[in-house]
């Protein structure tokens, strides 16, 4: 099924970078991105800051604009508005942001997020012109009693359903293993790549062909300089959300690779 699909790195900065160090970084890190991404139409940077210091980013990348590089945020509720406190809605993140962050393993994990809750704030999302990035993936346990295929089935089946046909290829995945988030012990690129088409092919029953081949899917686990390459080269992996690397210039030299892996024949 692989096609020509734009290539996705984005960086989720996650309880990180205030928003004077977010502003510092973001002014240190842009004027390279941006010389990167104008010299290369087929990639999209995004850039995933906490809530407090997106106003902060947004100033910077308003006043170095760059047309490859968007912001995103890490999370957001379902409910248009109301007594949801510390929540932010839709219409809040779409005043700052194009993209969205929904389902991470660790909001699953530390606060309790269910398949139905991550569906509900994708079709939320949607209502709002937001670009759904909805990750998923198995934990250790998971992975080393051979229940890999069996939990991203299920995964994918209760966040991703009952989208609107012409929505349904606009949706991001990342695949995340939890096993392979922070802990330095990244996914090989035979692995992640045979959970990727499992994903797409899961995505072309739900959704048909079109909706398929135009989905892109990330990966995410301790991604680095040094590894992005092996990934990417995969045809069926359009990118990656980065974690850790993505507070360092080491971002940029993901971005770096996975446009050149991505130029090659």
């Amino acid at each position: 099924m692989a096609q020509s699909r734009t290539a996705i790195v984005a960086g989720n900065w996650k309880m990180n970078y205030g928003p004077k160090q977010a502003s510092a970084f973001a002014m240190e890190i842009l004027p390279e991105l941006g010389q990167l991404t104008r010299g290369y139409q087929d990639i999209l940077c995004i850039l995933c800051p906490p809530a407090i210091s997106l106003p902060a980013v947004r100033e910077v990348t308003d006043a170095m604009p760059a047309p490859r590089i968007e912001l995103g945020a890490q999370n957001m509720y379902f409910e248009e508005q109301g007594a949801y406190t510390g929540e932010l809605s839709p219409a809040m993140v779409r005043e700052l942001c194009s993209n969205v962050i929904l389902g991470h393993s660790e909001r699953r994990t530390y606060f309790a997020e269910t398949d139905e809750v991550v569906n509900r704030k994708v079709q939320a999302a949607f209502k709002h012109n937001l670009r759904p990035i909805v990750c998923i993936g198995e934990n250790l346990a998971q992975y080393e009693s051979g229940a890999t295929q069996e939990v991203i089935r299920a995964q994918v089946q209760a966040s991703l359903s009952n989208f609107p046909a012409e929505k349904a290829g606009e949706v991001v995945i990342a695949y995340e293993p939890i096993w392979a988030i922070g802990t330095g012990r990244a996914a090989t690129a035979k692995i992640a790549g045979e959970v990727i088409h499992l994903i797409r092919k899961l995505y072309h029953d739900m959704y048909g062909p079109e909706a398929a081949a135009s989905l892109r899917i990330l990966y995410g686990g301790s991604v680095t300089g040094a590894n992005i390459g092996e990934f990417v080269a995969h045809p069926d992996i359009d990118g990656a959300l980065v974690g850790g690397a993505s507070l360092k210039p080491d971002f940029i030299e993901i971005v770096r690779k996975t446009i050149a892996t991505k130029q090659k024949p």
